[in-house]
């Protein structure tokens, strides 16, 4: 009786040890098929900024899926990262006045330049920025610049933001739907810094602003040049890859930089404070850094690109726009005055 209550006591606790290894094996092989930091990565980054094949081949050497998302102002994604959980979004690529603001609020990852291998392919007239000085949080990736672009064929010349309050340009302009750009555009316009913000010269930059505003068709940032390809502006001030593109269609327009002052705005590698996926996201930093991947970037997307190893601009005329052009700054809490001015505006 003994013996028998012994062998089922046996028997009852092998059971128990296979039943247990099943069931942490079932455990381990869900957990393989769940999202990890090896096999996914969330990215908010500019309307058409990488394209699609760029994605797709990451994925397919990797096997990480990219969950793509867009924004089309440094205030929107600011916006979505505040209003969602930590830990939603891996990568992120803010413009210059935007890492600074962010890091001031903590809200990205200290980056580990060890982690990337092709670092190096970066032109150095890009690198320590004013807004990161020793590149502690950020790398350059794109380099826009804001410019004029006009019908040759309807309009003489487009050289100064006063061309744009000719009466003859009603309904026929298209601008970015960008507060600090445009505001900053208008300052430049009054003799001012675009970062001023003086109460008296913001004013004035609305009362230059409000002899161009009858010409305003639209306001748009994601997609500009789709007012030239249809014809239905014939001005505007819109980011340089948006004329490039615009003008590939129609070659009677013509681009332009402002004479008084124009806007240049680096977009950057960053990763967000408590990323999930911080491995996947060095992965697809250096994947992006490869000289035939930056390559196709702006093939498809003709910004200025920060690799060294890249056909972009002739470093002379490079070095000509980085010198005539200016960031937008972090200007701290007054950026309430150019919320409230924004509103006037538009």
């Amino acid at each position: 009786m003994h013996r028998r209550f012994a062998l089922e006591k046996i028997f009852f606790s092998i059971a128990s040890v296979i039943i247990i290894i099943l069931i942490v094996s079932i455990a381990f092989y869900s957990r393989k098929d769940e999202p990890s930091s090896q096999n996914s990565l969330n990215v908010l980054n500019w309307t058409s900024y990488i394209p699609n094949e760029v994605i797709n081949n990451f994925e397919k050497e990797y096997g990480i899926k990219v969950n793509y998302g867009t924004y089309s102002s440094n205030e929107e994604l600011l916006a979505k990262l505040t209003s969602s959980r930590e830990g939603t979004y891996d990568l992120v690529f803010p413009s210059d006045y935007m890492v600074d603001l962010m890091i001031s609020r903590n809200l990205l990852e200290p980056l580990d330049l060890k982690k990337l291998q092709n670092v190096n392919n970066l032109n150095t007239l890009f690198l320590g920025q004013s807004y990161d000085s020793d590149n502690s949080y950020s790398l350059p990736f794109l380099l826009a610049t804001t410019v004029f672009i006009y019908d040759s064929t309807k309009i003489d010349r487009l050289t100064s933001y006063k061309d744009l309050q000719n009466p003859e340009l009603e309904n026929d302009i298209v601008m970015l739907d960008d507060q600090r750009i445009v505001i900053g555009a208008m300052l430049n316009a009054c003799g001012y810094n675009m970062n001023d913000v003086h109460e008296d010269h913001l004013e004035s930059s609305l009362e230059f602003f409000n002899k161009i505003k009858p010409n305003i068709k639209a306001f748009d940032s994601d997609s500009p040049k789709t007012f030239f390809i249809t014809k239905e502006v014939d001005a505007g001030l819109v980011w340089n890859a948006e004329a490039i593109l615009a003008r590939e269609e129609n070659p009677e327009l013509k681009i332009s930089y402002p004479a008084e002052g124009f806007t240049l705005s680096m977009d950057n590698y960053t990763i967000v404070k408590g990323a999930k996926n911080i491995e996947s996201a060095y992965l697809f930093i250096d994947y992006l850094l490869r000289p035939e991947v930056a390559q196709m970037i702006v093939d498809e997307y003709p910004y200025i690109s920060t690799n060294k190893y890249v056909e972009s601009l002739p470093e002379i005329e490079l070095k000509q726009i980085l010198a005539n052009g200016s960031y937008v700054e972090n200007v701290g809490s007054d950026i309430k005055k150019f919320d409230k001015l924004w509103a006037k505006y538009k």
